[in-house]
């Protein structure tokens, strides 16, 4: 199959037809990789409705050299052969995404401090990035009472910012799918149908793929700050999924389980409730080593770094598991 040419930030890519800027962007890395709230590679029908991603397309491509008259949404516009991109370089795309921050933020609220999700949260990296210290919405804000929605996850709506990935999650996943989106406009939200219970084995996904705070574990609430844990490969063997997940543990304690995401955070594996919710010890898991986070994040900090020298050999004697003694901790 013949590849085409993209141009993102004056950077060449070359792609297979029907890639999307977003991907090909992705292949270029750094800062040409605009930002995604709704958009998930492994789920079906994603994207499109945070318009976090827009960029600015200044030709059409080749054969139509016309720029684009609009901001168009990375995620779900293909690519063509000599299109021409700009990301991060227009001010225009820069001032449209402080707007979209502004937007997100209306109903959300700066809880930040006490929410489970802060550390590796992408709206609070979003708005970070891209955000203005004060908003003009005077208004009040929407609220919602946090509900359960099953034995193993609580809902807070008022930091739900309608991606709709865990609904998808649902779909894609699951047999029979019990919540979704309710009503329209700003009275829109998640829930289940007459307060039925989620209960199927890949439901705690939809906690992983939640941009927000909105969807979270209730095992791993307020028991600890994310940065304070350390995260590592594991396995297992299971009849239900891969069993490749990542522990987060502080000292000898697994605070909770998670899948394997990439450094645009997303699962390229679900796991199943089986190993998420039931196993909490460590002997019931083989470990492979620290997990590499590239992203730069607070949880990325004052965790396992590889050694590039050997360890001196008073502390050879203190590992018990020879395995670790490439790492210092």
């Amino acid at each position: 199959m013949a590849l085409i040419t993209v141009t993102i930030d004056g950077n060449d890519i070359q792609v297979e037809p029907g890639t999307t800027i977003m991907n090909a962007a992705r292949k270029v890395g750094g800062d040409s990789v605009p930002p995604a709230m709704c958009y998930y590679t492994t789920l079906k029908g994603s994207g499109g409705k945070c318009r976090a991603c827009l960029v600015k397309v200044t030709k059409g491509s080749t054969a139509d050299p016309r720029p684009m008259p609009k901001l168009v949404a990375s995620c779900c516009t293909m690519a063509q052969d000599g299109m021409v991109v700009q990301n991060i370089t227009s001010p225009e795309v820069l001032e449209t995404r402080n707007g979209i921050v502004e937007f997100l933020l209306i109903n959300h609220p700066l809880d930040c401090p006490v929410c489970d999700q802060a550390g590796e949260c992408d709206l609070q990296d979003f708005a970070f990035e891209h955000g203005k210290q004060s908003t003009r919405y005077e208004f009040k804000r929407r609220t919602y009472e946090m509900i359960d929605i099953g034995k193993d996850i609580k809902l807070h709506m008022n930091r739900c910012i309608l991606c709709y990935r865990c609904t998808m999650v649902a779909d894609q996943l699951t047999n029979e799918r019990v919540h979704g989106v309710l009503w329209r406009g700003d009275k829109s939200e998640i829930s289940t149908y007459i307060q039925k219970a989620i209960e199927n084995d890949f439901s705690g996904n939809m906690i992983d793929v939640c941009p927000v705070g909105a969807l979270t574990d209730k095992h791993f609430r307020f028991r600890n700050r994310v940065w304070f844990t350390k995260p590592v490969d594991a396995h297992r063997d299971c009849s239900k999924c891969s069993g490749n997940v990542v522990l987060w543990m502080r000292g000898d304690d697994v605070f909770r389980v998670t899948g394997r995401k990439d450094e645009y955070g997303e699962l390229k594996e679900f796991i199943c409730n089986d190993c998420r919710f039931h196993h909490y010890n460590t002997y019931e898991w083989v470990i492979e080593g620290p997990r590499d986070i590239k992203r730069q994040s607070v949880i990325s900090a004052n965790h396992y770094e590889k050694e590039t020298k050997p360890l001196p050999e008073v502390l050879y004697a203190k590992l018990d598991n020879s395995k670790w003694n490439s790492f210092t901790i």
